[in-house]
């Protein structure tokens, strides 16, 4: 079952992406020769209009060909023929889309169950939390002079906090905001240092104008979640054989079936939904980063030719591309091959 809600997730997802590219190719004008799901071979393919829209034989994956890759071609309706501007606003909407469907989900879900309201409703004794006079009731409204909205924030402000350095800490009391010097420990039986306070166990309700309103700040949640992991990355604090590719999210998504669905179906679907959102906010987020090969690579030199008033040199750029293509490709072997490991 596992591998059915994989696939059917990441067709969702990827299809929403190339989504994007295919209709803002369409707004400008911009030729696309095929669109497609998955990988490899074509099991079908209908040519409507100018398009061939195909279905591959592996199911990850997806392409809206508009012969970006061709820079000799300059006829009418071709990518390279159309303004920097518009080739920028067709490489960015898939990522875009991904964030939008992103939110989407989280609005649906805010609006079905409510959010976690950053409220203190416990206070430990033996930390730092209690010794500045924190109580129950408290609302955080910042960390760091950062605005929180959502207890989901606090906590991953705290788990990456590796160094357990003191957080400024301001909270709503009677109306009344206050600030503090919070010090994380970590006392006997705990697994990471801690502030010493806790959550609500109960989900606060809401109308669907400020659903709108915390849908966006969960997705903010998921992409402040995404770039604190690829900090950890870059830092060291995770390697590689923390990454997961296909193999290892088809396993993940297949705990999440046999966790939820003993809860009833409403559970199954949150919890996947809640998984739909992580993935569709890294690949929006993923492929705006500046590596070659992906959007983000792209991203660069349109970006440049703007600033310059001339295009990169194709034979360049394809060689940039080509070798973040080579490398995403070993990295994705490797990262197939600890999946595997990890399942044995």
């Amino acid at each position: 079952m596992g591998i059915i809600l994989a696939i059917f997730v990441f067709s969702a997802i990827i299809i929403i992406h190339e989504l994007g590219h295919f209709l803002l190719a369409k707004a400008n004008k911009i030729r696309v020769d095929e669109f497609s799901l998955g990988l490899g071979p074509t099991l079908f393919g209908k040519q409507i209009g100018e398009t061939k829209f195909s279905l591959k034989l592996l199911p990850f994956g997806g392409a809206c060909m508009m012969g970006e890759d061709d820079v000799e071609d300059m006829s009418e309706g071709s990518f390279n023929s159309k303004s920097v501007w518009a080739r920028i606003s067709v490489i960015v909407a898939g990522p875009v889309f991904n964030l939008v469907l992103g939110w989407i989900f989280c609005v649906i879900m805010t609006v079905w169950v409510g959010y976690i309201a950053p409220v203190v409703t416990g206070v430990e004794p033996g930390y730092s939390a209690e010794e500045q006079g924190m109580q129950e009731g408290d609302v955080i409204t910042k960390i760091d002079g950062k605005r929180i909205h959502l207890w989901d924030e606090i906590s991953l402000k705290n788990l990456t906090n590796v160094n357990s350095k003191p957080m400024e800490i301001t909270y709503l009391r009677d109306g009344k905001e206050t600030t503090i010097i919070v010090e994380p420990r970590q006392l006997e039986n705990d697994l990471f240092p801690r502030m010493g306070i806790s959550g609500p166990s109960e989900r606060t309700r809401t109308g669907i104008i400020s659903s709108l309103q915390y849908g966006a700040y969960t997705v903010k949640y998921w992409i402040d979640y995404t770039f604190e992991s690829l900090k950890m990355l870059v830092t060291g604090q995770a390697g590689i054989k923390d990454l997961s590719g296909p193999v290892g999210i088809v396993n993940v998504v297949d705990d999440v079936y046999q966790n939820s669905i003993q809860y009833g179906i409403k559970n199954l679907i949150l919890n996947m939904m809640n998984f739909c959102i992580l993935i569709t906010a890294n690949l929006g987020i993923l492929n705006l980063l500046p590596i070659p090969a992906l959007d983000g690579g792209r991203l660069v030199f349109l970006i440049l030719e703007a600033i310059r008033g001339k295009r990169i040199s194709p034979e360049k750029e394809g060689m940039v591309h080509f070798a973040g293509f080579v490398a995403l490709m070993v990295l994705m072997v490797i990262v197939m091959y600890n999946d595997i490991m990890k399942i044995l």
